[in-house]
């Protein structure tokens, strides 16, 4: 008799909390629009215009749209050059954060080598701004491909998911808003369990980690 009342009183707790953190999250997100710093649109003009002006120099190029954002978001973007790897749904590339916060990310992506996979599904907003090469990407069922060439973006809306490939070679501008913590398991499941590569593991959460820490003494969530 005992253990049942343990039982129910265990259950009656867990639904308890389930509904408060679901109202919770309900909640903030009606108000977390308010939180949002960057411009999709900005970031593609800052992007076309470093596009148009250093095409022959990619490394420079990336210098230069870091440079141009921190002008437009002072004390939001980390210019300091640090790549990291990021394995996720099946595809391989590097990335340099230049923002990090609870509901937003920055950050330019890319492989020299050429890469495929899912693109995840998120309670977030992507935008992908080619810098070099080409992405392609498909909705399930479709029977052609849609093409972003460079200086192009493409949205990839709450809730939806793609197959994406970048062919040969490719970099990118990227930038999401929604709840970006709810996109770290997408993020880290292949590096934890695939490529086990703690190194990896470890810096990502270290950039990441410190940006967000940055953040938040700043106010930003």
């Amino acid at each position: 008799m005992g253990s049942k009342c343990l039982t129910t009183n265990w259950l009656l707790k867990f639904f308890f909390y389930a509904t408060l953190a679901v109202a919770v999250f309900l909640g903030l997100d009606q108000v977390k629009d308010k939180c949002y710093l960057f411009d999709q649109n900005v970031l593609q003009q800052v992007a076309q215009k470093n596009i148009a002006l250093y095409s022959n120099d990619t490394r420079l190029m990336m210098h230069k749209i870091a440079a141009d954002l921190d002008q437009a978001y002072p004390g939001h973007i980390q210019l300091k050059e640090e790549w990291v790897f990021n394995n996720a749904g099946g595809a391989m590339g590097s990335m340099w954060i230049l923002h990090g916060s609870l509901t937003e990310y920055v950050i330019i992506f890319g492989t020299p080598v050429g890469t495929e996979g899912h693109t995840g599904r998120y309670f977030a907003d992507d935008y992908f701004i080619m810098l070099e090469g080409e992405q392609w990407a498909y909705n399930a069922g479709e029977l052609t491909r849609e093409v972003f060439k460079v200086g192009e973006m493409h949205h990839l809306a709450r809730g939806q998911a793609q197959q994406y490939k970048i062919p040969e070679h490719g970099f990118a501008l990227e930038y999401a808003r929604g709840w970006i913590p709810l996109m770290l398991p997408f993020g880290l499941l292949d590096t934890l369990i695939s490529t086990v590569d703690v190194v990896t593991l470890y810096h990502t959460l270290r950039l990441y980690g410190v940006a967000i820490v940055g953040e938040l003494l700043q106010g930003k969530i």
